[in-house]
């Protein structure tokens, strides 16, 4: 069965989350917003997922500078200062007593209620809409070291004048089908190229390659600015090991001797295959991580660890 980075065991403790609505907690069976929501009618928002431990949520600064720069970007009024957002992210955890490792939060916000379903901002009648949903989720630990497979799709990460891919907006059409095309492909997630046909990233994750000792990435200029890719380039920076921003073609990808992806939850994941070529020139069994893989997986680890213990609660 694939899956994909996201991947992880049902917990029952789900169930019964609470779940805030700009700022009244409701039980996950009464957290509903209006069918006149921005957010429900056009997809109208932006939104950001925070892996928790010891209780903080990770790298907070870097994902709240992401969500108020979109929000600027599409003249959307959070509402909220950035200090009042992260007290009602801890309300949130409190509120469901969520104060070790294991959580991870969604963070949503549209542009709120409009008073017809008609895409003009200027019919929205009311303040934006603020959804925090804190659940029970670990990453698995089987997909860190078994890794994934990925597929080339034919929907590219497009310029910025059509959607720009640096928004983390609520749409996300071009990345569900891709994640589509992959799935039916067999693959546990999508590779999307950009429009000069140069590898972009993936649908939910960022793709990195090594090659002799190197990482590389994309330029950038055509994904989300992730934050743990963001992460991973200084980490790697910061331990003597060459890593470029750069355009590179799948046949660099094919002749790669190790490949992963980045994202909030998964950390660093490693790849198998890519377009049923399998990834380096040595057979890895059940355990897909080479050299490169694992150190970085250890240095990420260190590193996230670190901004939890520089971590305070808001007063």
């Amino acid at each position: 069965m694939t899956q994909g980075t996201q991947h992880s065991a049902d917990d029952p403790r789900n169930a019964d989350i609470l779940i805030s609505i700009n700022g009244a907690m409701k039980h996950r069976s009464e957290a509903m917003v209006s069918v006149f929501d921005s957010g429900f009618v056009l997809g109208d928002g932006v939104w950001e997922g925070f892996r928790v431990m010891g209780g903080h949520p990770l790298f907070l600064e870097a994902h709240l500078d992401r969500l108020y720069e979109g929000a600027k970007a599409i003249l959307l009024d959070i509402g909220l200062s950035r200090e009042q957002l992260t007290r009602a992210l801890y309300a949130a955890l409190d509120a469901n007593g969520m104060h070790g490792d294991g959580v991870h939060v969604r963070l949503m916000v549209t542009r709120g209620v409009k008073s017809t379903p008609y895409q003009d901002p200027r019919v929205t009648v009311g303040p934006a809409t603020v959804v925090i949903i804190p659940e029970y989720k670990t990453a698995s630990t089987d997909t860190a070291s078994r890794g994934l497979s990925l597929y080339t799709v034919h929907v590219r990460r497009g310029y910025p004048d059509v959607q720009d891919p640096k928004l983390n907006s609520h749409s996300k059409l071009n990345c569900i089908t891709a994640c589509i095309q992959a799935y039916g492909a067999g693959a546990d997630e999508a590779l999307m190229l950009d429009p000069h046909g140069f590898v972009a990233t993936c649908n939910s994750t960022h793709f990195f390659i090594v090659r002799k000792g190197e990482v590389w990435t994309s330029t950038g200029q055509y994904c989300l600015g992730g934050i743990t890719r963001a992460n991973i380039i200084t980490v790697c920076r910061q331990n003597g090991i060459p890593v470029f921003e750069k355009s590179f073609s799948l046949t660099d990808v094919y002749g790669a001797d190790e490949a992963f992806v980045t994202g909030t939850f998964g950390g660093v994941v490693p790849v198998h295959t890519v377009d049923h070529r399998s990834i380096g020139n040595e057979p890895r069994g059940e355990d897909a991580r080479g050299p490169m893989v694992q150190r970085l997986q250890s240095l990420y680890r260190a590193f996230a660890a670190a901004d939890v213990a520089a971590r305070a609660r808001p007063v």
